[in-house]
């Protein structure tokens, strides 16, 4: 830490992002990534002739993909942000609806960025407790009267509120902009899409990152009321008007034309977990029900962290969290069936 850097950011604890090791080849389990590859659709579209025009800005309106994702989910293009990455959605809500006197709360076991953006801009924040099955307490936010951030299905634990949860914490609190983080809703859990044409308070984050198969690609969206959005709009013209890449643009555009693809890719992922949690569940292990891509599990025999530590000796990366609270946990991201059958002899072997 440098002598020049503000004071109000030398308490700050950064976002701490999955391992990405380059010792060895291993079977990555650990940051929530697609095992399969993007559309074929999406694979011709990053053209030679595209890789030519980088020499060229990309389109600040993203129009094309913008107009395409309205039509996917049947809103207007004016209801439509487009992101770099769905955390860039995140920056933004908190950075523009968020302050110290505009507080937010979220679930305190959630996704890490919530807490690091809430300090960053020094922003009034509070952690609402899950319950003991670590499902999140619906009447914890009801007519809170306060900014809310909840991630649905939640991370690390996979789980998801229904709509109707949903609806109830959005019209009692008016006021207030409600934030639904769907990063992982295409596994499992139901959007609140269709709620934002209903409430003005309501925004709607998801990424292209997870089932969509474009991590690396860094991108995200968000819907909402088309003032709130036109909000966003305005942070992202002061910050970065060009904040999606042009190839990132029209491979976005080819994975919204090839959505088949990802529902078929989608439904496998989700028959492996269900593997997975059956074979887990076999050898001793309590996995928390998951919407996710990702299974949330402990064995009361080994702590996390060695099951954690003995698996990377073993080419098998999970993930850890060190919080008190779910330690003893390991999240595991769904491979492919493979990948998912030689993580469980992993495992076996782990457990001898």
């Amino acid at each position: 830490m440098s002598k020049f850097l503000n004071d109000n950011l030398k308490g700050l604890e950064a976002y701490t992002p999955g391992e990405q090791p380059r010792d060895k080849k291993y079977i990555k389990l650990n940051t929530n990534e697609s095992p399969y590859p993007p559309s074929p659709e999406v694979v011709e579209a990053v053209s030679a002739s595209e890789v030519v025009d980088l020499r060229l800005y990309s389109d600040p309106l993203c129009k094309i993909l913008k107009e395409k994702l309205a039509i996917r989910y049947g809103v207007n293009y004016e209801n439509v942000f487009v992101s770099n990455g769905s955390d860039e959605s995140l920056n933004f809500y908190f950075m523009a609806f968020c302050s110290k006197e505009k507080s937010v709360v979220f679930p305190e076991i959630s996704y890490g960025f919530y807490k690091v953006f809430a300090e960053l801009y020094g922003i009034s924040y509070e952690t609402i407790p899950l319950k003991a099955d670590f499902s999140i307490d619906v009447s914890d936010y009801i007519g809170i009267n306060k900014n809310i951030v909840i991630a649905n299905p939640n991370a690390p634990t996979g789980l998801a509120l229904s709509l109707p949860d949903i609806e109830e914490i959005v019209k009692s609190n008016p006021e207030n902009i409600v934030l639904i983080d769907e990063a992982y809703v295409d596994f499992g859990a139901e959007s609140a899409v269709s709620l934002t044409k209903k409430y003005d308070n309501l925004l709607v984050v998801q990424t292209f990152s997870k089932s969509r198969s474009l991590a690396g690609a860094r991108l995200g969206y968000a819907i909402g009321n088309a003032e709130i959005i036109a909000d966003l709009e305005k942070i992202k013209y002061s910050t970065n008007p060009y904040n999606i890449n042009r190839l990132t643009l029209v491979a976005g555009a080819a994975a919204i034309d090839s959505d088949s693809y990802f529902a078929d890719n989608c439904k496998r992922i989700m028959e492996t977990r269900e593997y997975t949690e059956k074979e887990l569940t076999k050898l001793g292990f309590y996995c928390i029900p998951s919407c996710s891509n990702f299974i949330f599990a402990k064995r009361d025999t080994i702590s996390g962290e060695d099951l954690y530590l003995k698996l990377k000796e073993k080419g098998v990366l999970v993930r850890h969290f060190s919080t008190p609270s779910i330690c003893e946990f390991n999240r595991i991201t769904i491979g492919t069936q493979e990948e998912m059958e030689t993580f469980i002899e992993k495992v076996k072997e782990c457990l001898v």
